[in-house]
């Protein structure tokens, strides 16, 4: 007789907290069907039957490590919306986050490191969200002075980035400084000073209304839609 659900879920999620510490303690090679089986209790067809193969177990454990991570992050994105925290500050406190999980989670980071991978990862779409919230918070501060999705996408791609470099050195020749150097660099192309913000010209102030476009009830909906659109081309046209 087939396993109830509640069974199967139990199983299931045995087996990949399982494959996840020994890929924690031990890396990718470490997890063998032999080996999470026996430190789940169950029999290596029941792996089979549940993921397929070893590569659908490793995505599970991927998806299962990162989820939980990203939950975290969105709690501490409504936090900080909620207690009105400096959206800047905000947004450095989860690259440095970002960053300390890829350095402790190294072989999850590298399995998200594929391009394809990563496509198909549910928790990597929702913390790219996540980052996409940190950012949208500072265009509305009026802070930004490319469009979101750019400024967005810079960030990702330098935080992976600078993910990568640390994890490819030693941990005792790491350069501790290199994490918040990037970031340093990447907030120079995004940000204008709060203190001189006509540095920027028009851009930031179109940023931040095309942020905020959404709220303007006072406006119907085509109206926002054709806005929104005029004020991408403003951003996009510098």
């Amino acid at each position: 007789m087939a396993p109830s659900a509640p069974t199967r879920d139990r199983t299931r999620t045995a087996v990949v907290e399982a494959a996840a510490r020994l890929l924690r303690d031990a890396g990718g090679d470490a997890v063998t069907t032999r080996a999470v089986a026996e430190a789940a209790g169950v029999q290596a067809p029941t792996l089979y039957r549940l993921f397929g193969d070893k590569d659908g177990l490793l995505e599970a454990v991927v998806e299962h490590e990162l989820a939980t991570f990203v939950a975290a992050k969105a709690a501490q994105v409504r936090a900080a919306a909620e207690a009105e925290d400096d959206p800047v500050e905000d947004l450095r406190a989860g690259w440095h986050r970002q960053v300390e999980f890829g350095l402790t989670h190294p072989a999850v980071f590298a399995l998200l490191s594929d391009p394809a991978r990563a496509a198909r990862s549910a928790a990597a779409r929702s913390g790219r969200e996540v980052l996409a919230a940190r950012v949208h918070r500072v265009a509305l501060a009026g802070r930004l002075r490319v469009g979101e999705r750019h400024a967005a996408e810079l960030v990702h791609a330098a935080g992976t980035g600078a993910v990568l470099a640390l994890l490819a050195v030693p941990p005792g020749d790491r350069d501790p400084a290199l994490s918040t150097s990037m970031l340093d660099a990447i907030l120079a192309q995004v940000l204008v000073d709060p203190a001189a913000p006509a540095d920027g010209g028009l851009r930031p102030a179109a940023v931040a209304l095309r942020a905020g476009v959404d709220h303007l009830t006072a406006l119907t909906g085509a109206e926002r839609r054709l806005l929104a659109e005029w004020l991408d081309r403003v951003v996009a046209a510098g």
